[in-house]
């Protein structure tokens, strides 16, 4: 299962027990601990089940942080060379050339991180019908997100339009920009969390956990150079 993580634009809720336990039957793989208890040897457990030699494991890790890392290079190295605009003949075809390989890019990580999931034991505690249920709403208000952002943005303004010279006139602030910033980043985030619950599966959480990294990691490196596209833009204009 796959977020559809746009790198042009790319947040998890935990309900509170009141200190009451879990039903029995979803406690066991913790050994019946309370939400209350749970500490850092708990913790510790959770990621007991995970095998991070595993080749399946270290495949996943490599292909999420692969990701954003290639979209980056290759779109900084556009906006300062315009190498693959004359090779495609045109800043569009070049646009979306690169989107077909990030979804290409996309599915072999999900590919992965499915895979990942299925080698590695599943962890007791989760795997019950309300945790499933749990990630599967998690996963359709990703997958909300995903696609909601992509049709706010279209295509070339999801797959990094603005760093071959097609920007936007304006900053998008409609759903789901207006609930939150990044939307198809989180939104990806929350199907790999929906989907890692649904399997009951503590590497499939971990995975998660670097899915959201790479994506911080994403947005700290992105948003400033944007930013200076779009200063230069304006700059540009006032100078008319």
């Amino acid at each position: 299962m796959a977020g559809l993580p746009g790198p042009g634009e790319g947040r998890r809720a935990t309900a509170a027990g009141g200190g009451r336990p879990f039903p029995r039957e979803c406690c066991e793989g913790l050994g019946g601990l309370e939400y209350g208890q749970v500490d850092v040897t708990a913790m510790a457990r959770l990621f007991g089940y995970v095998d991070v030699t595993d080749s399946g494991f270290m495949a996943a890790v490599l292909s999420i942080a692969f990701n954003p890392l290639f979209w980056n290079v290759v779109a900084r190295w556009e906006h300062k060379t315009r190498a693959l605009s004359q090779v495609f003949g045109s800043p569009r075809a070049a646009c979306y050339c690169l989107g077909a390989v990030i979804l290409m890019l996309n599915c072999v990580r999900s590919h992965c991180f499915t895979e990942a999931m299925k080698s590695q034991p599943k962890l007791e505690g989760l795997d019950c019908h309300w945790v499933y249920y749990m990630g599967l709403a998690i996963l359709a208000v990703g997958t909300l997100f995903v696609i909601s952002s992509f049709l706010a943005l279209g295509f070339t303004g999801t797959f990094l339009g603005d760093y071959f010279g097609i920007l936007m006139e304006a900053k998008v602030t409609s759903f789901p920009f207006s609930v939150l910033d990044n939307p198809m980043y989180w939104g990806s985030t929350a199907i790999y969390l929906g989907w890692s619950l649904m399997h009951a599966s503590p590497a499939g959480l971990l995975l998660t956990a670097v899915v959201a990294i790479s994506y911080t990691i994403a947005v700290l490196y992105e948003g400033p150079f944007t930013e200076e596209i779009y200063r230069q833009k304006q700059k540009g204009a006032k100078n008319k």
